[in-house]
This record gives structure tokens, C-alpha cells and sequence, in this order.
């Protein structure tokens, strides 16, 4: 058996930017590097977001048989969840990020890789690139159009051609390989591999008398003294003998600007993912729990329903007291004793509550009226807002073809 012992480092570089787009993960059995893009639409918040959607695989129990379709499912379920936050705010929207992924089982190494973030394998003093950019410049090496030295002062290698973005068509490069005790692994972003030769970095991880963090430390140094323009993160990773290996994971760049790897150290795996996952999406991993996660004392739960009962009986009181004065506020013509009588108020009634009562009766008989006036006393017109209308003068008597009288004609008063 062989385990792993690690170290990540990163340095913002440079150039312009002014926030590290770059974000690592090494622990005992998952190591992950990406490379966010997107500048003003959160390349950051894409990279931060991927590591923290992988790291649960770190400590969890799988097979070799299935350790890349494991893989390949994590990355696809982190690149949908690159679409969901897209969907959700918009000013993300074109954000990406590189990957690679590497998950330990046993004493083998399932790796998953899309972008041009690079892994390298130093075995018995031979450095060799176990994976392959997905890069304009790569395309046109495989064509043989330009050589490897040409490719790397290219003006157009920074240009990628497949990243992470939430979409389906986003498929990364899988393969299986075994390691070796001795063995030594790199992971590292463009801005150590776009400016500082291949020789270099196969003679610094070379030495082998120094530490993953020591040889890390030196990359990094390096690439700066090449004047790298972009973030520059590189994880090294030594294969050795199971019980000698890192136990404690590292997070560096944008996912862990809000928590040292120390704090990172003490949780499990599942609070890992969602301490990462949290501070991806922007929320701080301090935020209190929820009432669903955390059940509430039964007291406050108690005071809680009280308060909300409350509150709905004010707002139910409120709308009474709002509609009963709106009703106050208009008046029908109808009929009480068989005489014609102003109302106040509205014609229904609310169950046994009346909403109207009689404000001026008139001497004026129903009966003494003609029988359309007669109908439209048993039937009130519509209440109308505004002053008690008046009621005529006996002229109300008139057949229907006379001229009625203001109240028989639902009169507004004014």
C-alpha cells in the first residue's frame, strides 16, 4: 500500500489581475487543481466552486473498478452546478474553469483532466506530462504546424478549447495509472508552465532530497522570477509507503481565502464539501444553522407560534377595521316599514352581523310608487361613496316616463 505526501502553494502573480482565479485541494486521497476564467463573471467563483463540489471524495471508500466513472460523475454533477449558479445570477454568466482531478485508491490514480492546467509524473529522474491541454497551441502541435518551443511563446496559448462551463458537451480526458513509491506528481496552473521551461521544472522536481513544500515553494519563486502574468499554483505530491504520507489537507487560492487549511483539517469529509461548497457560492462558513438543520429549544419554538399568531391577528384586525370603514362610507336606497329609506353602509350582511343601518326614513310609502320604483327599493341599487343622498319631493309619484327622482336613480348625493 502507499499513501501520499503533499503540499499546495499558490502566488497571485504579476500581472493585472487582482484576485486569485486559481484554486487547490490536496488531501490524502484527492488532490484537485483549477484554473477559473471569466474575469469580471467570477472565474474565482468557478474554480472555488469545482474544488468544492470534488473534495468529498477525499476519504471516502471506492474500488479501482470504479474509480473514474466515480470521477466522471463528480465533475459532471460540479459542471452542472456551474450552470445552476449561472442560471441564478446572471452576471456570472460565461464564467469557466480548467480541472484536474486525481483520486488515490489504494495504489492507484484515476485522473480526470479538462483545460490547459497541466499533471506531471517524475519517475526513476524521467519527467513526463500525464495529460494533455485542451488548448488552440496543442491543436496545432498534433497538426504539426508549430514545434513545442514555438508553442511555448505562442501569442495565442492561452486560448482553450475545452473547459469547464455547464454545458453538457464539457467531457473530461479520464485514464487509470499505478504508482510507485518514489514517485513525484505536479499539478500546476498555466502560469508556472507558460513561463518557465519544461528542463527547469523537471530538474527542480528532481531533487529529491527536498520536500513537496520546499520544491513547491521553489516553482512558484521561479515562475515569479520569469515575471509570470498570470496566478501561479502548483500542488506537488510524493508517493510513499502507507503510514508515512500527509494527513492533513491544504486549500489554497480562491477556495480557501476565507479558511486556512488548518481549520480545513479538523472536519470530515462531508463537512469539507460543504464548508467549500458554502464559501463558493458565496456564503460564509460561519452562517448559523438553519431552523431545519439545528431543532429550536421548545420554548422558542413556542414563542415563535405565539409571535406569528399575533402578527396574523393585527393583520386580520387591521383588514376588519379597514373594510368596516370603507362600508360606512356608502349609502343605498331601500325600504323599512314599507317606506322608503336611506342607508348607511352595504346591503349584504356577514352571517348574522348587518353591515348597514337606517340613516334617514322618509315618509314616502312604497307602495304609493309605481311598480318599477317599487322593484328597485326591494332590490337597492348599488351603494355609492359620498354624502346621504336626499329624497325628493312627492314627485316621486310620477309614472315611469316622468322624470324619476334623484334617489330612485341610486343618486350619489352630489
Amino acid at each position: 500500500m502507499v499513501a501520499l505526501r503533499y503540499a499546495a502553494r499558490t502566488n497571485l502573480g504579476l500581472g493585472s489581475k487582482s484576485r486569485n482565479e486559481d484554486s487547490a485541494y490536496a488531501g490524502p486521497e484527492l488532490l484537485v487543481l483549477c484554473d477559473g476564467m471569466g474575469g469580471h463573471a467570477a472565474g474565482d467563483v468557478a474554480s472555488s466552486l469545482v474544488v468544492g463540489e470534488l473534495v468529498h471524495l477525499d476519504g471516502e471508500s471506492h474500488g479501482a473498478d470504479d474509480a473514474l466513472a466515480i470521477l466522471e460523475r463528480a465533475l459532471d454533477e460540479a459542471n452542472h452546478r456551474l450552470a445552476d449558479v449561472m442560471d441564478v445570477y446572471p452576471d456570472s454568466d460565461g464564467m469557466g474553469t480548467t480541472c484536474i482531478a486525481m483520486m488515490r485508491v489504494g495504489a492507484k490514480l484515476a485522473v480526470a483532466n479538462i483545460g490547459d492546467s497541466r499533471a506531471y509524473l517524475l519517475r526513476r529522474g524521467r519527467l513526463t506530462q500525464i495529460t494533455k491541454d485542451h488548448s488552440f497551441v496543442q491543436k496545432l502541435l498534433d497538426e504539426g504546424r508549430i514545434t513545442k518551443d514555438e508553442a511555448r511563446h505562442h501569442p495565442q496559448r492561452s486560448l482553450v478549447t475545452r473547459v469547464l462551463t455547464g454545458r453538457d458537451e464539457d467531457l473530461p480526458d479520464l485514464s487509470l495509472r499505478e504508482l510507485h513509491v518514489g514517485d513525484r506528481l505536479l499539478l500546476c496552473s498555466d502560469g508556472l508552465s507558460d513561463y518557465v521551461a519544461e528542463d527547469t521544472i523537471a530538474e527542480l522536481l528532481g531533487q529529491t532530497d527536498r520536500t513537496p513544500g520546499q520544491v513547491a515553494d521553489q516553482l512558484v519563486q521561479v515562475a515569479l522570477r520569469a515575471a509570470t502574468r498570470d496566478n501561479v499554483t502548483v500542488v506537488v505530491a510524493d508517493v510513499v509507503h502507507a503510514g508515512a504520507g500527509t494527513t492533513k489537507p491544504q486549500v489554497v487560492g480562491a477556495a480557501g481565502e476565507r479558511r486556512s487549511a488548518q481549520a480545513i483539517s479538523a472536519l470530515t469529509p462531508a463537512e469539507k464539501a460543504a464548508v467549500l461548497s458554502r464559501e463558493a457560492s458565496g456564503t460564509p462558513a460561519e452562517t448559523p444553522l438553519l431552523a431545519e438543520e439545528e431543532p429550536a429549544a421548545p420554548w422558542l419554538r413556542w414563542l415563535r407560534r405565539a409571535l406569528v399568531a399575533t402578527a396574523a391577528l393585527l393583520v386580520l384586525g387591521f383588514v376588519g377595521w379597514g373594510a368596516w370603514s370603507w362600508s360606512q362610507q356608502q349609502y343605498f336606497v331601500g325600504e323599512e316599514d314599507g317606506r322608503v329609506t336611506i342607508f348607511r353602509g352595504v346591503s349584504q350582511d356577514l352571517g348574522p352581523v348587518g353591515l348597514s343601518r337606517a340613516e334617514e326614513r322618509t315618509d314616502l310609502q312604497v307602495e304609493a310608487l309605481p311598480t318599477f320604483y317599487q322593484e328597485q327599493c326591494a332590490a337597492p341599487c348599488p351603494p355609492t361613496t359620498g354624502p346621504a343622498p336626499t329624497p325628493s319631493s312627492p314627485s316621486c309619484a310620477r309614472s315611469p316616463a316622468a322624470t324619476a327622482p334623484p334617489w330612485s336613480r341610486c343618486p350619489t348625493g352630489r
